[in-house]
């Protein structure tokens, strides 16, 4: 698992995907999401603009796993 440090309290779902550089576009996103794919504290997530806090760890089957970190 990767700590991806955000400079805010709160980041959303699909913006901290790109920042981490696990995903170029929000579509990506979406299709990942149609499929159950991505995971937030071990459930399944359906939605793109979740906001995710310092402490959330994301799931992507098959891809990997990152921690959100406060900076």
């Amino acid at each position: 698992m990767e700590d991806i440090t955000i400079d805010t309290e709160e980041i959303q779902l699909d913006q901290f995907l790109k920042w981490a550089g696990v995903l170029a576009s929000g579509g990506e996103v979406k299709a990942l999401l149609a499929e159950r794919r991505i995971k937030r504290n071990g459930e399944t997530e359906s939605a793109r603009r979740r906001k995710l806090h310092p402490g959330d760890v994301i799931e992507i089957e098959g891809m990997g796993a990152w921690r959100v970190a406060k900076g």
